[in-house]
């Protein structure tokens, strides 16, 4: 589950980040500027929503990802990597969010959130989150009930069309599961060559892995309060640590109602001039 968040709290940004924002705000003698990872479309479509965008918001963490040594032949849940691998993300989502608060914002679009190994430590990993900041006109408060500014991986597109069917975001929320899928007896595998036929052993451990994954990405939802997630995606990687060992990734964008009617925008047709 996310970890305790204070509004206001710039304990795990660098100086430079610190500075890099102040120097983005309005004030008496500076104008202000915005930086966004928005496509034009997508800027233009949310200030049409409404909003304002504040500023690139990052968050970084390299991370050591210890070990566990499962048994061979014995599917499970490596709970050692999957606490790491969610808390490593959890620490990048947290620095990011607080970048967006020291900048006064309400939510953050666009968030993406990878994983890249370094070359100079064999378990290290960085954890990166990204999105851009933005923030209401109306000077309405859309924060996430948790008091964070609300993040969301949809597309100012999407984002667009959420909040005009009368839906917000409250939250990227996530689940994961890092397991190890057993090897299978020598006798089973020479029995099963040349036929067709379900492997059983791999089947149930890859099926109960991914539903781990997407039951704790649900469960962070309920905590919210969200009436539901869109834009769901697992994925998998075993990030090097063998055929074996796999982990599922469960994310998506948990929304609310804002209001009862869902009024869908009528879609419009565009003809597009581009020759490509």
């Amino acid at each position: 589950m996310p970890t305790p968040y204070t509004p206001g709290s710039q304990e795990g940004l660098p100086v430079h980040a610190r500075n890099r924002l102040a120097a983005m705000k309005p004030g008496a003698n500076q104008k202000g500027l915005f930086t966004s990872d928005l496509s034009v479309n997508e800027f233009l479509l949310v200030k049409e929503a409404g909003f304002d965008p504040l500023g690139l918001v990052v968050g970084s963490s390299i991370y050591h990802i210890g070990w566990q040594k499962p048994a061979m032949n014995q599917s499970m849940e490596l709970e050692t990597l999957t606490q790491a691998m969610y808390h490593a993300r959890e620490l990048a989502m947290t620095r990011m969010e607080e970048e967006a608060d020291s900048l006064g914002a309400d939510g953050i679009v666009g968030v993406r959130l990878e994983v890249g190994r370094q070359e100079w430590g064999e378990n290290l990993a960085e954890f990166i989150a990204i999105g851009t900041a933005i923030k209401a006109r109306s000077g309405e408060s859309h924060r996430a009930p948790n008091g964070r500014p609300f993040t969301s991986d949809l597309s100012g597109q999407d984002f667009w069309t959420l909040t005009k069917a009368g839906y917000r975001p409250i939250s990227f929320v996530m689940g994961n599961c890092v397991y190890h899928v057993g090897y299978q007896g020598v006798k089973a595998w020479f029995s099963q060559i040349g036929q067709n036929v379900e492997m059983p052993t791999y089947t149930q451990a890859i099926y109960d892995a991914r539903e781990l994954s997407l039951a704790r990405m649900q469960a962070e939802a309920e905590q919210l309060g969200a009436d539901g997630i869109v834009g769901a995606t697992i994925k998998e990687n075993s990030h090097g640590w063998g055929s074996h060992v796999i982990e599922y990734f469960a994310v998506g964008t948990s929304i609310i109602a804002t209001r009862a009617d869902h009024t869908i925008p009528t879609p419009s047709l565009v003809l597009s001039l581009s020759d490509k």
